[in-house]
């Protein structure tokens, strides 16, 4: 594995004897040697098979099924591969949360366009803080924006990456998702720690170089308050057997004495996601006569979490009731017997 630990540093390798190993050969079925096996996470239920040498589309698309929330797709088109300088090779874009990394192009000295297809990279810049101004570039009012947004630019170069967004470029359709801007929104001022992914709204509607100034030294100076998006409380939240949670409700409902909440994490977009909402009505079913047990769901897509680190979805999470329990978190391969014994546990560690 040497090779392979220079190419993937974050990826821990290892090996077993499975002649001595007799429990583990058994649990994992291994039938023949070498078998290489790919554990995501820690957790050792359905690991990944590695096949050995497989066609190169069938392991791009073996790897697509695998990893649901990460969009692929393939092309054949000359330009796009001399555009990237790809050879023969696969390409891989880190996603930041759901935000996935897209491209700019220079302006200016000190603001980038953002744009999905140029030549610059814009995460891979080494600035984690960046601020976006959210604007179309043909409305009357834009020079004086942008005038006032290159002034406060040049004031905090190498410490906050300034990024026009142009709200006319369709292109740039899913910068709008991540940041919950909607038309009417604009402009719009966002700052984004790429390290935490955090988010921040600049207090002020007016986007002028003192407003622009304030907002970014209240950041730098950790007094800037975190925006956290929410849906408004659907006033049928809790009618159907599996309840409606949002950003406004959900700490209020998650932590409470009396009552154990079993959540969804999901995203509407995701296919595995939409597969197991099935199964989640389902249990909502059994379980909506229950006084203690409450099923839930909440689209991360919609509203920010503090409280619940979130790398995947579908993700689910049994919260106790009162403190003395542990919140327990399911993932990986679920069905509704998985589902519902988790549900049946009540946070106690069997």
């Amino acid at each position: 594995f040497p090779d392979l630990k220079k190419e993937a540093p974050r990826i821990q390798f290892g090996k077993i004897d499975v002649t001595h190993q007799h429990d583990l050969r058994k649990e994992f079925n291994i039938q023949a040697f070498p078998t290489v096996k790919f554990f995501v996470n820690g957790s050792r239920e359905d690991p990944i098979d590695c096949k050995g040498k497989l066609d190169s589309v069938e392991v791009f698309c073996e790897t697509a099924r695998d990893v649901p929330e990460m969009p692929f797709g393939m092309t054949a088109s000359e330009d796009i591969c001399a555009n990237y300088g790809v050879v023969t090779a696969v390409g891989y874009g880190k996603p930041v949360g759901e935000f996935f990394r897209l491209y700019i192009n220079f302006i200016g000295a000190d603001v980038e366009s953002f744009v999905s297809q140029t030549s610059v990279k814009i995460f891979d810049v080494p600035v984690e803080n960046h601020i976006l101004l959210f604007t179309p570039t043909n409305s009357e009012t834009f020079s004086e924006i942008y005038e006032n947004y290159q002034s406060a630019a040049a004031e905090f170069r190498g410490k906050i990456l300034f990024v026009l967004v142009d709200t006319n470029e369709a292109r740039n359709g899913r910068i709008f998702e991540y940041f919950r801007i909607r038309d009417i929104d604009v402009p719009a001022v966002r700052i984004l720690n790429l390290t935490s992914e955090a988010k921040y709204k600049m207090p002020a509607d007016e986007v002028t170089m003192e407003n622009l100034k304030e907002f970014c030294q209240s950041y730098l100076n950790g007094k800037a308050k975190q925006h956290l998006s929410s849906e408004e409380i659907p006033q049928d939240w809790d009618k159907t057997p599996v309840k409606v949670l949002v950003g406004k409700n959900f700490n209020s409902i998650i932590f409470n004495k009396t009552m154990n909440v079993f959540v969804m994490f999901y995203a509407p977009w995701s296919h595995e996601c939409r597969k197991l909402l099935l199964i989640w009505d389902e249990l909502g079913e059994q379980y909506k006569s229950h006084k203690d047990v409450m099923i839930a769901k909440i689209d991360v897509t919609a509203n920010d979490l503090l409280s619940v680190g979130l790398d995947r979805y579908p993700f689910f999470t049994l919260f106790p009731a009162g403190p003395q329990h542990q919140v327990r978190s399911c993932w990986g391969r679920l069905d509704y017997t998985k589902l519902e014994n988790a549900a049946e546990s009540g946070g106690e560690n069997n």
